[in-house]
């Protein structure tokens, strides 16, 4: 017999866990851009450099799956709108311009961008995993757009030096 968590305790406390926001794009069949916004990323190794994003069956998962290429855009706080255009929430004035650099293409004014080959797919519910060797990156200097609680925030909180006073152990939980 198999227990699962109940799906809106399970979202709730996901929510908890904050994430960066990313556009994950691709190519389709056509040769066109396609994207969809994603916080399922995360880096697997430094030696090669490897990352995964998680991606829900759709566009941007059909032309990952069949151009075995991906790049990640990571968004700055200020991209909030560029965030919702690709999540579903069309920009006013139209779609965010993509510049191509190797096949990839990425949003001009992300802090971070990766440009992926997939090396493996593992197919997990609803989505797949896209493991993606990163053939080249750049970054810039830039705070970044945060997800928590299910909302978009602005950047990173403060930073925790060394001798900042730590509470241990959490108060208030009980199992």
């Amino acid at each position: 017999m198999s227990h699962h968590a109940d799906p809106a305790s399970f979202r709730a406390a996901a929510s908890r866990f904050s994430t960066g926001v990313t556009v994950v794009t691709s190519s389709d069949a056509d040769g066109a851009a396609v994207g969809m916004t994603a916080n399922s990323f995360t880096t697997v190794s430094m030696q090669p450099p490897t990352v995964l994003v998680s991606l829900k069956r759709g566009r941007t998962w059909q032309a990952v799956s069949e151009t075995r290429r991906y790049a990640v855009n990571v968004l700055a706080a200020d991209d909030v709108a560029i965030g919702r255009h690709f999540a579903g929430t069309p920009l006013a004035q139209g779609a965010p311009m993509l510049d191509a650099r190797d096949g990839f293409f990425l949003l001009p004014q992300a802090i971070a961008q990766f440009g992926c080959d997939v090396v493996s797919s593992v197919e997990i519910a609803d989505h797949t995993l896209f493991i993606g060797e990163v053939r080249w990156c750049r970054h810039r200097d830039g705070l970044p757009l945060a997800f928590y609680a299910s909302r978009f925030r602005n950047g990173v909180g403060a930073e925790i030096l060394p001798g900042d006073a730590l509470a241990y152990p959490a108060e208030g939980w009980s199992i």
